[in-house]
This record gives C-alpha cells, structure tokens and sequence, in this order.
C-alpha cells in the first residue's frame, strides 16, 4: 500500500525473501504527503527500494495510478487479472496505522480473497522517529481512524469495532488540533 513511508517497501521486501509471497504488487501514485519525496509515484519508488534489498524485478508488478486506498485494493486486483495471475490470499503491506483500513477496505472490495495485515513492528514513538515529522504521523493517524469510524456506513469498507477508549483518545486529538487528515465533509466519497 502507497503511501509516505518507504520502510513499508523495506518490510515487504523482507516478508518477500521470507518466502511469504510469490509477487509482490506496489500500489501508489503520488499525493500532497509524497509528491515532493517520491516524484515519480510511491509504488515506483517503493519498486526501486525492494529492488536494492534484494528483491528481484520480475517479481514485482507496479500499479502507478492509486490515489487512495480503495484505489489500491481496485486497481491492484485489476492488475492481477490482467498479467493472470490468480489470487486467494493476500498479504497487505501498510504503515503500521494503516493495517486496519487497509484490511476492512480490501475485506469490502475483494470478498473472495483471504488477507491477513503486516506492517514494521515498532512503538508510535519509534515509527515517529523513523518518519522525522511527529505532526505528520499523529495527523494521519486521527484521519485513519475517522476513515475507520465513518466509512463502513458509506459502504467503503466492512465495520470494525472501535474501543470507547480510541474514540476518546481520537476526539481529543481532534480538539488539540490534529485535523489535517480529516475529511471535513463526512458524506465525501473515498
């Protein structure tokens, strides 16, 4: 899954030479967070990164146009279907913020298809260290949990509970001003 973190194509070349997954699929355009970082698109530097780790190119396909993560879940499963390549299983690679809506969004889109979520194995404070930019990472985490906790009702992704105590917590990151990531209008689509 695309996104600003490029440790996500550090793990899964790492869970690739684990032998556990025959292909890998990048999946990521580019957006405001990585436009500047990652000019050619995410999943093209994410392709490069897993190439250097030892990641041979022909097991890596490329999907370049995703802006979002319902794009990730389309676009990647068309490019499947399109080289043949059948699909069963499918272990999504996200941010460590991200594992749950990656996995509610592919579970809603890809029904048929069994996935598990994998991301870095580490603290918030560790994964804040690792991204430099303390702001951007809490930020995006307050917009990842509002995306949990409106989308199932838009139809995006499949329901999740949500503990009482993380929606305390979300809603005092939101009065301390972390809304960068929100969607402002609720009804917009993803």
């Amino acid at each position: 899954m695309g996104s600003h973190d490029l440790g996500v194509a550090e793990v899964t070349a790492e869970l690739y030479r684990n032998g556990m997954a025959p292909l890998v699929v990048f999946t990521g355009a580019t957006s405001r967070t990585t436009r500047e970082r990652m000019p050619r698109g995410e999943a093209e530097h994410y392709r490069e990164r897993a190439i250097q780790l030892g990641v041979p190119s022909d097991a890596i396909l490329v999907e370049p146009q995703a802006r979002n993560t319902g794009e990730n879940i389309r676009f990647s499963r068309a490019l499947l279907e399109e080289q043949g390549v059948p699909v069963s299983s499918v272990l999504l690679v996200s941010k460590p913020y991200e594992e749950r809506r990656a996995y509610a969004t592919a579970r809603k889109l890809w029904p048929d298809v069994e996935f598990v979520s994998a991301s870095a194995s580490m603290t918030l404070a560790d994964y804040i260290d690792s991204i430099s930019d303390a702001r951007l990472v809490v930020d995006m985490l307050v917009g990842a949990l509002q995306r949990l906790l409106i989308y199932p009702a838009q139809g995006f992704m499949i329901s999740q509970e949500v503990p009482r105590d993380v929606q305390d917590a979300y809603e005092r990151l939101c009065a301390q001003g972390f809304t960068s990531r929100l969607i402002p209008d609720a009804s917009q689509a993803e």
